[in-house]
């Protein structure tokens, strides 16, 4: 689009269907470089990707040339695929439907920036569920309980 600019900085996250915990530590490098390589290719700054072994966050600087919707469908899609064609799980692995989104100002990347890299040391003192819902609360997003992240499944899936 010739003669638009735009400056929009996006933090998403998404969990794992069940928000079970298969993301293996030693392959969460190698996802988080193809999940860098999916959100360049469509046209967007990534900034960091980084996570627990349940849930992803990421940082980019969004060009608004398709819906978030769509390029977090496609950056889902094309790492479930990713991970399943590498068997890093038995049987098939899915993130859960839906994501948050949200909108911070250039004068913020930092601080988020830095939230997103010390994601360990936050889940020490936290659970995911209760970081997600303060982040919704912090940006005032109307929620219902029942749709927060689904829980573990009771069948458990080994990694390997």
């Amino acid at each position: 689009m010739a003669n638009t600019y735009t400056q929009i900085f996006i933090h998403a996250v998404f969990v794992v269907k069940g928000r079970q915990n298969l993301i293996p530590e030693n392959k969460k490098d190698e996802l988080y470089k193809y999940i860098a390589g999916i959100i360049t290719e469509k046209g967007h700054k990534l900034f960091i990707v980084n996570g627990m072994s349940d849930h992803v966050h990421i940082l980019i600087g969004y060009n608004p040339i398709e819906a978030l919707s769509v390029l977090l469908k496609e950056v889902k899609r094309c790492s479930s695929i990713f991970i399943n064609n590498n068997k890093w799980v038995q049987g098939k692995f899915e993130w859960q439907s839906g994501y948050g989104g949200f909108s911070y100002s250039k004068s913020q990347i930092d601080k988020v920036y830095k939230y997103i890299e010390n994601q360990e040391e936050h889940h020490k003192k936290r659970t995911f569920r209760e970081e997600y819902i303060e982040l919704l609360k912090k940006f005032e997003v109307d929620y219902d309980e029942r749709y927060i992240f689904e829980e573990v499944l009771k069948h458990n899936i080994i990694t390997t």
